[in-house]
Formats: structure tokens, sequence, C-alpha cells
């Protein structure tokens, strides 16, 4: 029969036995360290039961789980409740794994910056090293010094440059975490964007600054203002677009300008952390009052810049610039536009339109082939009306009546 003191010590048992958790497969527990090698690691799991962390498992990408030490506490995953020694298999990677997205999940929410190295990279961007979890940095997300500006925007080439940040270190802030989908974005840019606002503050639409070329691309250049800086985080970057360059038509950046120029140029707008400048804002808009120089109707000499398959690129002078469209060059279907011109070759065109406003200027080599031809039909159309000479058509009547002339012999006699 039971006594009452062995009723009390099975009551405190079972009471104990229901405060007690048993941890399941992936659950993270927490341990102390009583065993500690290259090897393996051995925690006391609250007095319940030992669990080992050994091989691979051992290896998480954290300076968390190196040279611990026995009283150490530690976190670590159950993967097997009882291995073949009869001993709680533990792993430290996936423990790792639960901390390192938690960590990110935290540094999302409060912006905090982080030391990244880069792993790998796509065309898309950087494969990085986000305490042991892999990240991306998209190029979108680079900041303006890590940009790849590929001129045609190779991606053999945008890849390449890309490669260069292999094993680099960069400052970043996490843009979006997603465990479920194994996915965490993070941001250089974000960092430079918080840096650069106080700098972008003290600039307004309308101010002009002076820069240095820093990159050219066949949509642009980019331009690092201003030159007095004297600290490299006091420096901003624009783009001039290539319709800012110039009012002049420009095929490509590099024709006009080159990397390290000193160029000035106004600053056109401002969108966060981009800046928008233009290089011809400062200069005269040789359109305004072109229609007094070039006139419809009027023949001009221009030198043909480019053969395109819609027409002839035409330089009037240096700033003025026209475009005679294939259906003007020729009364006829045009099947060789190389025929009828070469880049280079000067010729003579007529002005057919000119529109300020759109610094489009029209011309046209049909109508003066037209024109060439109507002079020519008027010349011999005068020429078949003119009255013959009052002694020739005297002479040429006699002529008929068989009355001899001046200049023809008699008849002889029969």
């Amino acid at each position: 029969m039971a006594t009452t003191e062995d009723s009390k010590m099975e009551a405190l048992l079972e009471a104990n036995e229901a405060a007690v958790i048993v941890p399941q497969e992936k659950d993270t527990v927490t341990g102390t360290v009583v065993f500690a090698s290259r090897r393996e690691v051995r925690l006391d799991i609250a007095g319940l039961t030992t669990g080992v962390v050994r091989g691979s498992e051992l290896f998480a990408e954290s300076d968390t789980y190196t040279d611990l030490k026995i009283g150490d506490t530690i976190d670590a995953t159950v993967i097997d409740l009882e291995n073949e020694n009869g001993e709680m298999e533990l792993s430290f990677k996936y423990a790792g794994e639960a901390k390192a997205w938690e960590t990110a999940r935290t540094m999302f929410t409060t912006g905090e910056a982080l030391s990244v190295k880069i792993l790998d990279a796509n065309k898309g961007g950087l494969i990085v090293k986000v305490d042991h979890l892999q990240g991306f940095l998209p190029v979108s997300q680079l900041a303006p010094e890590h940009y790849p500006r590929v001129s045609g925007g190779s991606k053999t080439r945008i890849l390449e440059k890309l490669k260069e940040y292999v094993g680099m270190k960069f400052k970043v802030k996490v843009l979006d975490v997603l465990e479920g989908d194994n996915k965490l974005i993070v941001s250089e840019k974000a960092i430079w964007e918080e840096e650069q606002e106080n700098v972008i503050a003290q600039f307004n639409v309308g101010d002009t600054v002076e820069g240095k070329v820093t990159a050219i691309a066949d949509f642009g250049v980019f331009v690092k203002f201003p030159l007095e800086a004297d600290d490299e985080a006091a420096y901003l970057e624009g783009l001039v677009h290539i319709s800012e360059i110039a009012w002049q038509r420009i095929d490509h950046p590099r024709d006009f300008v080159k990397v390290n120029d000193i160029v000035k140029a106004q600053i056109i707008g401002i969108e966060g952390s981009k800046i928008f400048l233009s290089m011809k804002k400062l200069v005269t808009n040789p359109w305004e009052g072109v229609e007094t120089k070039y006139k419809v109707g009027e023949v001009v000499e221009g030198t043909i810049l480019k053969v395109n398959p819609f027409g002839f690129f035409v330089e009037l002078d240096r700033d003025i610039h026209g475009l005679a469209h294939i259906s003007e060059l020729d009364s006829r279907p045009v099947t060789d536009i190389n025929s009828l011109g070469k880049a280079g070759q000067k010729m003579k065109f007529m002005v057919v339109s000119v529109e300020p406003e759109k610094h489009r200027l029209g011309l046209s080599l049909k109508a003066m082939k037209k024109g060439a031809e109507k002079v020519e039909v008027e010349n011999v159309e005068a020429s078949l009306s003119t009255p013959a000479p009052e002694d020739a058509s005297d002479a040429s009547a006699d002529a008929q009546k068989g009355v001899p002339t001046a200049d023809a012999p008699e008849a002889p006699l029969e």
C-alpha cells in the first residue's frame, strides 16, 4: 500500500513532467557547453539530456559558433532526437541560419547598416554573404561609384565589371526579407543616398555647377561635382542626357566630351538622389531666329554628316543640322540611298520646312532637281516659240517659190 509520502512524490514528479517541454526535431534549444573540440561540441540541454554537434553541423558561418568554451551558453537546432549513441543530434548550421534570418528582419526594421562580402556576380547583380546567409545586391541598388557604366549596355561587359568586386566588402542596408522564398535583398545605394541628403540639400534646380566627367554612356554623360569639394562624401554625381549635351544632333556623347573633362552644367531636375543636368542650357539656343537665317524655298549648301535608311543628316553650320528625308531625295523610289550621297559630301539642297520650336529643318534634293528640270523645259519652250528673223523668213519663202537667193546658185537652163 502506498504511503502518503509516496503519493506526494508521484504528484510532484507528474507536475515536473508536465512542466518539462520535450524538444522536437527542428526546434531550437539552448544548451550549456560541457565539452568542445574541433570535431564536436557537447551541450547539456536543461539537465534533460546531452546533445552533440559534430561534423559539418559544427561549421555555421558565424563568429557566434567559433572558439566555444565550457560553460558557454549557445543555441542549436534539433536534427535527430536520438542518434546511434542515444544522444540528441544537434546542428549549429540550422540554428545559425534561423538566428541570421532573425537578425536580417531586425536590421530591415531598424534600417541599420551592415558590411557584406561579395561572393559572386551574375548579370543582374552581386551575390553577397550576410552573416551565413546569401543575399542579393541588384545592379540598380549599387552606389554610383560601383555602378557598371558600360557603353552600349553590353551584358557581357557589365558582368566583367561586376566580377571585379568579388572578394570586396560593401556597406549595405537590408531592403527586403523573404525568408519563405529564401530571398534577402540588400542595397548599397540606400546608404549612399542617406550620406548625400545633406549635400543634395545645398543645391536647387537652376543652379549652375562645375564638375568632372566621370563616365560616358550611349545615353549621356555622368558629371561629378562640385570641383572644390574636399571630402568624397561631399561629392554628387549628375547625369547629362545626350539630348541635353548640345543643341545640335549628337551621334554619341564621346564625340563631344571625354572622361576627366571639366564642364559646366545647369541642374534641371532633382528626384531623390538622382540629379539631372544640362550643358546646352548654358549656351544660346541657335534655333532662336533660325527662320530669318534659312528661308523656305532657299537653296543652301551643306555637308552630309550621316546617311541613314530614312535620309541624310546635313550640317548647314556648326549649330544647325537639317534632315533630307528619303522621300525628298528623288522623285523616283530610292532603292540605294548611298548612290545619292555619302557622309562628308557637300551638296546643295532646297529648304522645304523650318520649325524652330521643334529644332527641325527640312531639306530636299528632289525639289532642286524639279527646279532644274523646270528651268530646262522653260528654256526649250522659249527657244521653240521665238520667231525667226525677218530676212531668214523671206529667204525661206523665196526658196519655196523657186526664186534664187543670194546663198543659192541659179538653176541651170534646159
